[in-house]
């Protein structure tokens, strides 16, 4: 396996993004929870990114609500299976961790479905930060609870202060 590297700007803090044989597997927040040691990103090379950088800046521009990237997203089936269901919740709607856990068939899950959801290894793209609490509060979210503030009210059209 070939692994490259690059980091890109965002409104919320430098992104390093990560690829296995020329496929994203990774995109990481600065000081985020579950975040690989550096030396496993590979080499630093943006020619891999050009579709997902092209893709994440008309996000931040809003002119792109849901990606469209071939990925390789490395974890357990029951995790995998958590980040499929992430991906399928809309753009500026939210979701809690017991309906994804209903949506997989086992509702008793929420718990699990929540340490899946924290071990996603390509954050934004796979929208991690859509995941809310039983009681629509703000948990747990590895880039931070500011950041997953941030990204909602951003897809919201709602200032930060105002979401939650």
């Amino acid at each position: 396996m070939t692994k490259q590297h690059t980091v890109v700007d965002s409104p919320y803090g430098p992104l390093t993004l990560v690829a296995t044989d020329g496929v994203l597997s990774g995109l990481y927040m600065v000081q985020q929870r579950h975040r690989p040691d550096e030396e496993t990103f590979g080499e630093s090379d943006p020619a891999p990114f050009t579709g997902t950088i092209s893709q994440l800046d008309a996000y931040f521009a809003r002119e792109l609500t849901e990606f469209d990237l071939p990925m390789r997203l490395a974890g357990t089936p029951f995790q995998r299976a958590v980040w499929e269901q992430l991906r399928q919740i809309p753009y500026g709607e939210t979701r809690t961790y017991g309906e994804l856990a209903e949506a997989l068939g086992s509702p008793g899950a929420s718990r699990a479905v929540g340490l899946a959801n924290g071990k996603n290894p390509i954050g934004v793209i796979v929208p991690c930060h859509r995941v809310i609490g039983s009681t629509g509060s703000l948990v747990g979210y590895g880039g931070g609870l500011d950041r997953k503030q941030r990204l909602l009210a951003f897809e919201s059209g709602t200032p930060d202060d105002v979401l939650f």
